[in-house]
């Protein structure tokens, strides 16, 4: 009996959590659920313009098939059968976005916004809202990464450069410590005048390798084998100059290890996390997930403001170079299940265990 007033107690804040939303037309919870109204036989979006019925008029379907099934037919000011304005302008963002990765010379806004059938106004806003940076932004960041590939396949730095789509090399070392941590030869030749310390401790959850540049903490790897932890680094910095860490080191070992065996505590890591403007906003909100929470993949793509980007999502969390200062275990599927962990999913499910405890 108990069981059955908690349920019914708890569907009854959902409904009014629900009632909420439709109350301020919240576009965010569109295709979350749909209300219906009981008195003209219709269902809505939650955003719809529609007035609002009396709140006794309304009940709640999870899908629009299963309004459907009950008798209600869509409204016609909504739409709520079709896909959302949401989605519309995150399919055009998309278009986009296809657009700047796929033409050889990077499209100018105003091209990009004919593409899509907006003005260059509109079309800058709706890009910076749903995508979270400028298109010139993430032009750039697409074309770091081309550079990235390049770098590694071309015959020299010049054809790698002007065949990444930059127009001057000039500009480009000018920006080159920010985009690539060195310069574009340094990164041709896999850093081989960079200096990354590194030293190992142990966990009750295994070995922790913390290793740092000159900028901060580059790299925190678990695992069981530390001769394995130390390879993986001298893969990702192949001509590096890898140094054990002194005694000031320990200090960032210590902050790991508390990671691991604390990670109710603060610990704040000065890091060197270089990545697509994507993947750096995907790691910044990892890192406002709260210990003891959280978050699916789904949710952390509404948060940054690309809600069909969960795949991209993915691949930046298991990206992410510097794992319990940028909490990637703290994200998990929409049905709560832990997916797939670098370090082991057995690890990411104890370090949630242990945030959670009092």
């Amino acid at each position: 009996m108990q069981t059955n007033d908690m349920t019914q107690a708890n569907s009854l804040d959902l409904d009014e959590t629900r009632w909420a939303a439709v109350v301020a037309r919240d576009a965010r919870r569109d295709g979350d659920f749909y209300y219906c109204v009981e008195t003209t036989g219709v269902y809505c979006r939650p955003s719809c313009p529609s007035r609002p019925a009396k709140r006794a008029n309304v009940r709640f379907c999870a899908t629009a098939a299963e309004a459907e099934a009950a008798g209600f037919r869509p409204c016609r000011r909504c739409r709520p059968e079709g896909p959302s304005q949401q989605e519309r302008d995150a399919e055009k963002i998309a278009r986009a976005c296809r657009m700047i990765e796929t033409d050889e010379v990077s499209p100018t806004l105003v091209q990009l916004a004919r593409t899509i059938g907006l003005s260059p106004y509109h079309f800058h806003r709706l890009f910076s809202r749903i995508s979270g940076v400028t298109p010139k932004a993430y032009a750039q960041a697409h074309r770091r990464m081309r550079l990235q590939e390049a770098l590694k396949e071309s015959r020299t730095v010049t054809d790698a450069i002007y065949g990444s789509g930059y127009n001057s090399s000039a500009r480009l070392y000018a920006t080159a410590d920010e985009s690539l941590g060195m310069t574009p030869s340094a990164y041709r030749a896999g850093a081989p005048r960079e200096t990354i310390r590194f030293a190992i401790g142990q966990s009750s959850l295994g070995a922790v390798l913390v290793a740092a540049s000159a900028k901060g903490v580059c790299a925190i790897s678990l695992g069981d084998d530390p001769e394995e932890l130390l390879r993986d680094l001298q893969h990702r910095f192949p001509r590096a100059s890898l140094i054990g860490g002194d005694e000031s080191f320990e200090r960032y070992v210590a902050a790991a290890v508390g990671m691991v065996e604390r990670p109710q505590s603060s610990f704040d890591l000065p890091l060197d996390m270089r990545g697509t403007a994507f993947q750096q906003r995907v790691w910044a909100a990892l890192r406002d997930i709260p210990a003891g929470e959280t978050a699916s993949y789904a949710e952390i793509a509404k948060r940054i403001g690309a809600p069909t980007a969960t795949r991209a999502v993915a691949g930046a969390c298991a990206a992410n170079p510097v794992s319990l200062a940028v909490p990637c275990h703290r994200v998990v599927r929409s049905d709560g299940a832990l997916s797939g962990y670098y370090w082991g999913v057995e690890r990411k499910r104890e370090l949630l265990e242990r945030e959670r405890k009092p």
